[in-house]
């Protein structure tokens, strides 16, 4: 006795969606679509971040298919438009994979996170390490709907083994049929019960997935919230150090995470944010600086600049007897000149940011913005100042008369990051001392002027204490800056008595100002444009 071909026609059709998904089919195993150029980026990215690989690790020997959960959600970020395989694509086992990427793809703020991560591996692994904990929350939380997912498979399975043998009934030749072919009531039965199973097993995997759906999608609109609030605070941290994307994207996966590391970890990372604005306010005052302009007249100075001398000190040389104190007035600069509130290019001399890192520096000013953040910040803007005119910069600190610490950075080479940061994170604490500081700046002008016969530099002292400083010193200071031609500014904060009249530091400076509000980069905004 057997089943007859019509019997046989309808446990085909039954059995046909099972031999139609094999599992076997690697396809089925990850729910966003690559090609292969995403699977080499995926492969490249996980050997080369050793979080990755932990984090797969831990999950894999308490959870099963997690790899594939992992790739999935690295392709969702990475990739510019991720297309979801149906539900009827997947492997039974990977559904609850299925049902989380959905979840986190439609989650609302997935369109933030993705503005940072679109394609760079670097961010989009970030973005995955970044929900570990709430992958971690999800897993365990689904265990039960894994569970059933399990035993759909292998009821799958069963039935595909019990379906072959319909299938090869089914492919005889039609006169073999015609005559009454038929398969044993045994293996018929037993194709019968293996659908029933599969049936009763995927209805069951598919209730035990909508009991989870609720929490699984609370959990993945949690994690990319916190994965999109990490991915901005890392771009914004590397905007605010200066390191450009185009640096981001040459820089080796490692160094960029040790990069990412030493930024959230450094001594000034709270004051990330003044740092960007500083830079920010500089680049634009550097947008206003015209060339050779003559700029908004503000007043009276004194000076040998012909082009700014006014009217009545010209017709001086109208009168014969006049023309030797015109003579004596332009030799030593005590013509009347026009004053302008200039936005002029001068010298292409070094820029050198003397910083006092004294221990009054740690003081906080309004905002909880240390003297020191303000300093550093102020400094590392003046070092865009410099790369912007291609001019060399030093930074150097200093403290009591035998602490001093100097940091150059040539405009031929690139600015280091790794030798920024030890700029902006050094600190000597102790006294202060203005000659050491300004004696090193000199002789690197001095230097500079020997080797390249560049003069006009510029000197930026920022400071919050007065001290002195001897009168045979001052005598050489004086006769230097005349020589080499540059200028010196001041910058006190928080300081009243060092910029006042009459001060060691309004004798030493061209230009001083005093400093109060620590939270106004605005305040030195004129230094950009007149350095």
């Amino acid at each position: 006795m057997g089943e007859t071909p019509s019997r046989l026609d309808e446990l085909g059709s039954r059995a046909g969606t099972c031999l139609g998904l094999s599992a076997a089919d690697p396809e089925r195993h990850t729910v966003v679509v690559a090609d292969r150029f995403d699977q080499i980026t995926w492969r490249d990215t996980y050997e080369q971040s050793t979080g990755l690989r932990e984090l797969d690790a831990e999950l894999n020997a308490r959870y099963d298919c997690t790899t594939d959960l992992l790739t999935d959600t690295f392709l969702a970020a990475y990739k510019g438009n991720p297309r979801l395989r149906g539900r009827a694509e997947m492997d039974p086992c990977r559904l609850v994979n299925h049902q989380i990427v959905t979840a986190l793809v439609d989650s609302p703020e997935f369109a933030d996170l993705r503005r940072e991560t679109v394609g760079d591996p670097y961010a989009a692994a970030m973005a995955v390490l970044a929900q570990s904990t709430a992958l971690r929350r999800i897993l365990e939380r689904s265990q039960d709907a894994q569970e059933q997912a399990e035993q759909a498979k292998k009821a799958q399975e069963n039935t595909e083994d019990a379906a072959t043998v319909v299938a090869e009934a089914l492919q005889q030749p039609a006169d073999e049929a015609a005559e009454g072919c038929t398969v044993p009531v045994p293996a018929a039965d037993a194709v019968q019960q293996a659908i029933k199973a599969a049936e009763a097993a995927a209805a069951a995997a598919r209730q035990a997935l909508a009991a989870a759906a609720p929490g699984i999608r609370a959990a993945a609109r949690n994690a990319v919230t916190k994965a999109a609030r990490a991915a901005r605070e890392e771009a914004a941290l590397m905007r605010a150090w200066g390191v450009g994307p185009g640096e981001l994207e040459r820089m080796p996966f490692d160094q960029r995470s040790s990069l990412a590391e030493r930024l959230r970890t450094s001594r000034l990372a709270q004051w990330a944010e003044l740092i960007g604005r500083f830079r920010q306010m500089a680049d634009g005052e550097r947008a206003r600086k015209v060339q050779n302009a003559t700029g908004e007249l503000v007043g009276i100075t004194l000076g040998n600049d012909l082009s700014r001398v006014i009217p009545s000190e010209l017709a001086n040389l109208g009168l014969p007897e006049l023309r030797a104190v015109f003579a004596a007035r332009y030799a030593t600069e005590g013509l009347m000149l026009y004053d302008s509130q200039g936005e002029q290019t001068t010298g292409q001399g070094a820029i050198i940011a003397c910083v006092d890192t004294s221990h009054s520096m740690y003081m906080e000013g309004p905002g909880g913005v240390t003297r020191e953040a303000w300093a550093k910040a102020c400094a590392l803007a003046l070092l865009d100042q410099a790369r912007h005119a291609r001019r060399d910069f030093v930074g150097i600190l200093f403290s009591a008369a035998d602490k001093i610490h100097v940091f150059r950075f040539p405009a031929g080479q690139p600015a280091d990051i790794a030798r920024t940061l030890d700029f902006a994170e050094t600190f000597l604490g102790g006294g202060t001392s203005y000659q050491t500081p300004l004696t090193t700046a000199g002789d690197l002008l001095e230097k500079e002027f020997n080797d390249t016969a560049r003069t006009r530099g510029d000197i930026v002292m920022i400071t919050d204490d007065e001290c002195g400083v001897t009168e045979a010193w001052m005598r050489g200071w004086n006769d230097t800056k005349h020589r080499l031609g540059f200028r010196v500014f001041g910058v006190a904060i928080g300081a009243l008595p060092a910029a006042g009249g009459g001060s060691v530091l309004d004798a030493l400076c061209d230009n001083l100002r005093s400093i109060e509000d620590l939270t106004d980069t605005r305040a030195a905004a004129d230094l950009f444009r007149v350095i």
